[in-house]
């Protein structure tokens, strides 16, 4: 499985980019699946809906299914959260997995980088970041690839040609 990773404090940009490299990968032929990674409980459904009652009820799994979709739903109640390549290993296959979030997981990675979100950037930490993406000037030189927020088809490129199969 071919994966590229998406880091940024929140506020940056992440999901309005990765919103536009899916639609780009896509447009281009390729099946692609993303992962994003939450600090927060997440809330799939109103707790009113059949599925949130069945997870309150105890059950481990709700698969929630239509004609256009479906989805699973795990509760995590004394494991772990599952590690990336868990994660990977329930997705259906793909060409090209985007990963958001993950600023500790080793696999190259892009920055989304705002000086007014008044952060330093996070590739002077992360040596697996590999591209900034922003349309400030990073507050120290840096000789690692730069692009900027709507260069979505030489991102894409660079995207292309830096994925890794993960694990490595």
């Amino acid at each position: 499985m071919r994966v590229f990773g998406l880091v940024g404090t929140s506020g940056s940009g992440k999901t309005t980019l990765l919103e536009k490299l899916i639609a780009e990968f896509t447009r281009r032929g390729l099946r692609v699946n993303a992962i994003k990674h939450s600090h927060h409980d997440i809330q799939l459904e109103p707790p009113d809906k059949d599925s949130a009652r069945f997870r309150a009820a105890g059950a481990a799994e709700v698969m929630v299914v239509s004609p256009y979709r479906y989805a699973i739903v795990h509760e995590l109640r004394d494991e772990a959260e599952p590690d990336i390549a868990q994660q990977l290993a329930r997705l259906a296959p793909a060409d090209l997995t985007l990963l958001e979030g993950f600023r500790k997981s080793a696999f190259p990675k892009l920055e989304v980088w705002r000086e007014a979100n008044g952060k330093p950037p996070r590739f002077l930490q992360f040596d697996d970041i590999i591209v900034l993406v922003t349309e400030d000037t990073p507050p120290v030189a840096t000789d690692i690839a730069r692009f900027g927020l709507e260069q979505i088809s030489e991102i894409a490129d660079f995207i292309a040609q830096h994925a890794v199969d993960y694990p490595q």
